[in-house]
């Protein structure tokens, strides 16, 4: 690209080679500064919208390569997995651009279990169009209208912090246990029928905890039985572990670091603390109140 492609005439370029050293040296360096600043609003206005939106093709091949780099965490669809929110929202928590959703999908999140690209174990590094392609993919699965639950959310927080005991366990907005995950942010995160599914059937796919810079993936809420030296049983969910300790929470909060050698036994479970509620302990219309009060709060 030539001098005169950015609307420098021919009299202009002329001029500046008549200069003094100096003074073309800095009018040289102010030339070269206006440059840099043209070139980057030209490469950051291409990059602000996906340059394959709207191609069938293009969100064809993004399926392929999200179920190889992403489904993991996202689930089929992009509707939500065990580690990764529901894609398929319009309203997202960390993207609202498609360059937004590039530098997310290439970076990375820091402090959650979104690794940046290529450093997950799960597929290979993807290239500019590849991310691209996947970013097609994901606009063609988003539902343009807002998520919608049946269920009354006043009554759901009276049963959430009432007869249903959730808040003994889970913490919404700062208020609560902290035995179970925070589900401040569940409603906003998880489909309907992912968060019903959960309280069906606990066990079928576990919560994660904390998250360390040093682990791909955070710790599962795994339960966990330890007899120590003493003979005290303690029952409750592992926070962390590594080869030689383990940090868990017990059913009263407190929590305990013990190393393993030094107890009388230790036993892990994908078992899940909390307690399957069937139709007969919870319906399907309470069920559907607490999702409600969930959706309310997981969209503010």
């Amino acid at each position: 690209m030539s001098l005169s492609d950015h609307g420098i005439r021919n009299h202009e370029i002329e001029a500046l080679v008549r200069m003094s050293p100096r003074s073309r040296w800095r009018t040289g360096i102010t030339l070269l500064l206006w440059l840099v600043l043209v070139t980057a609003a030209t490469v950051q206005a291409a990059d602000d919208h996906n340059p394959l939106a709207g191609d069938p093709k293009a969100a064809k091949a993004g399926e392929y390569e999200f179920r190889i780099n992403c489904a993991l965490c996202h689930g089929l669809g992009a509707r939500g997995g065990g580690r990764g929110p529901d894609l398929t929202r319009s309203q997202k928590k960390h993207t609202h651009s498609d360059a937004e959703m590039f530098q997310v999908i290439s970076n990375g999140i820091a402090g959650t279990a979104m690794p940046a690209n290529g450093t997950n174990g799960q597929g290979v590094g993807m290239t500019d169009e590849e991310i691209w392609q996947i970013i097609a993919y994901i606009r063609s699965q988003e539902v343009k209208a807002p998520a919608y639950s049946a269920g009354n959310a006043v009554h759901g927080k009276d049963l959430f912090y009432g007869d249903a005991n959730c808040s003994l366990c889970h913490m919404v907005d700062g208020k609560g246990g902290r035995v179970g995950p925070d589900l401040t942010a569940v409603g906003g995160s998880r489909t309907r029928d992912a968060i019903i599914d959960s309280v069906r059937n606990p066990s079928r796919r576990l919560a994660w905890g904390l998250t360390e810079a040093t682990k791909e993936f955070p710790q599962e809420y795994e339960s966990v039985t330890v007899v120590t030296a003493d003979g005290k049983e303690i029952k409750g969910v592992t926070l962390n572990e590594d080869s030689f300790t383990v940090q868990m929470m017990d059913t009263n909060e407190q929590i305990h670091l013990l190393k393993k050698d030094t107890l009388r036994s230790f036993h892990k479970s994908r078992e899940s603390a909390m307690p399957k509620y069937n139709a007969d302990t919870l319906s399907d219309k309470d069920l559907e109140d607490i999702v409600a009060y969930l959706t309310s709060v997981g969209a503010k």
